[in-house]
């Protein structure tokens, strides 16, 4: 059955007021999102904005739900099965690349800065399946204690935290990469291997 014009338009609306917000948040924090001047924006008057979305916080929502799916899709080059250091050396640099290019979406979705707000159940499912799948991915290495998932992302979000704090825009932490990955594969018994044939799995040159 084919989308309903008024649907459509429903559809096209929302993806603008997402678009507004995250523009406005960009340029004043995610804090700093205020409905009055996000309808503005769109054109409409802010208790409008009601007819999309029934809070702030869904506003905040469904940001969440668009930047887990973008870092899905970011990360699906990754393969499920036999993971390999050079692997892991990629899909660290790929998560930092992700994650640096856009502050803001990594505050939501990684930091806790929005003082009450919590995705919702189904939103949330996102980050978990994510979450399963890294999980599914480190255990195709030999990676599989939970400990180890939790030192990988804590290792991860750590860099990405340092380098958008201290040197935004630039690479100190961002150099430290491969090292990292390689002490942590050395800690969790993955092997050395040779390059990998995905052209997504190249090493980031050392300085």
């Amino acid at each position: 059955m084919s989308e309903r014009p008024i649907d459509r338009r429903r559809a096209e609306t929302r993806r603008e007021i997402l678009a507004a917000a995250w523009e406005l948040c960009h340029q004043e924090g995610l804090a700093g999102l205020s409905l009055r001047e996000l309808a503005r924006r769109v054109g409409m008057r802010a208790p409008s904005l009601y007819s999309y979305f029934a809070s702030k916080d869904a506003i905040y929502d469904a940001m969440f739900a668009e930047g887990q799916i973008e870092l899905g899709e970011h990360m699906s080059f990754l393969p499920d099965d036999d993971l390999t250091r050079e692997d892991f050396r990629a899909g660290a640099q790929a998560f930092f690349e992700f994650c640096t290019s856009d502050p803001v979406r990594y505050q939501l979705l990684f930091q806790r800065t929005l003082p009450g707000f919590e995705p919702s159940p189904e939103t949330y499912a996102l980050a978990t399946d994510r979450l399963e799948r890294l999980e599914t991915q480190l255990a195709s290495a030999g990676v599989s204690h939970r400990r180890h998932l939790d030192l990988w992302t804590a290792i991860l979000t750590g860099l990405t935290s340092q380098q958008i704090s201290n040197d935004p825009g630039g690479d100190r932490w961002a150099r430290l990469l491969d090292d990292v990955v390689d002490l942590f594969c050395d800690h969790a018994g993955v092997p050395p291997t040779e390059p990998s044939k995905n052209p997504r799995t190249t090493t980031r040159s050392r300085k």
